[in-house]
């Protein structure tokens, strides 16, 4: 089930440089040295989404790793994509 707004602003509190955008969707950047890093990140995030069954959409730009976050089934976020993404915080480096 979808969060309420007010359960979101809640839950992005507690992830620093995670946007809310268009109401359904977190995103978050993070920079690494080159490459090779962020697709290290990359894979790394590839196997939390397979142990968690949930997708982020991912973008690589050279060292730069875009993360988006929403549970489309929802039509909009679930504690998943929260959970999720404190995971990868844990692992990456924000922008």
């Amino acid at each position: 089930m979808a969060l309420s707004q007010t359960e979101i602003q809640g839950k992005l509190r507690g992830l620093p440089g995670w946007e809310l955008v268009k109401n359904k969707t977190i995103h978050k950047k993070f920079t690494f040295g080159n490459f090779k890093e962020a697709l290290a990140f990359v894979n790394q995030v590839g196997e939390l989404a397979e142990q968690s069954d949930h997708h982020p959409d991912i973008t690589i730009n050279y060292n730069k790793v875009s993360l988006s976050l929403s549970t489309h089934s929802a039509g909009g976020l679930t504690v998943k994509d929260f959970e999720l993404a404190g995971h990868i915080d844990k692992i990456g480096k924000a922008e």
